[in-house]
């Protein structure tokens, strides 16, 4: 199993990258999010993440454990193949998608191509019911302050979307103590935290 690959970015194809690692070349499909972050001839680590069939074996790489995270998430709903789930990641950051999700945004997901109306809603209606499972483990208070907390729906938005992405009470409380988040809105404190979690 692959976590990660690092190598010299050797060429590009159509949503795809080939990370050359030692001799070897990697043939990585990506978003186009993930591939505007490459460059030719210059070393990238690529996060991994694989699909196996009985007649295909697919890597795909990913600039971010977010967005890997992200990829995975979209895969375990029923009807959203390798392909799909891409799709919707080209057109949609990791914190993107979550608030979309945690808002009921068909639109976001919808202007993917290949990605109609129904399995936008399958895709919100499947993943929010994990949110919730998710939510549970939050423990009120343990991020913020209380008083901060209830004057910020900003915030507690942005721990409903973290939640979406899978990370943990635990995980995000250390990260949110050192972020002054009374000036930003939902998607700046999503971004801040995952920027500083996936150094």
């Amino acid at each position: 199993m692959f976590y990660h690959l690092e190598g010299k970015v050797s060429e590009f194809g159509q949503n795809l990258v080939v990370l050359d690692c030692n001799g070897l070349g990697f043939a990585l499909n990506a978003t186009s999010n993930t591939l505007s972050k490459l460059k030719a001839g210059e070393r990238a680590k690529l996060f991994v993440a694989e699909s196996i069939g009985e007649t295909n074996f697919d890597l795909f790489g990913f600039a971010d454990k977010s967005e890997k995270r992200c990829f995975e998430m979209l895969m375990s709903v029923s009807g959203i193949g390798p392909k799909a789930a891409l799709s919707i990641l080209s057109y949609n950051t990791p914190e993107g998608l979550a608030l979309a999700i945690m808002n009921n945004d068909v639109k976001a997901l919808t202007v993917a191509p290949g990605i109609g109306k129904k399995i936008a809603q399958r895709v919100i209606l499947e993943l929010k019911d994990k949110v919730g499972k998710e939510l549970e483990t939050y423990e009120p208070g343990l991020s913020v302050p209380a008083a901060q907390q209830a004057l910020d729906g900003n915030l507690s938005d942005a721990l409903t979307a973290l939640a979406v992405l899978g990370y943990s009470s635990s995980e995000v409380a250390p990260v949110l103590k050192t972020l002054d988040t009374s000036s930003m809105d939902a998607e700046q404190i999503i971004k801040a935290v995952l920027k500083r979690m996936i150094k």
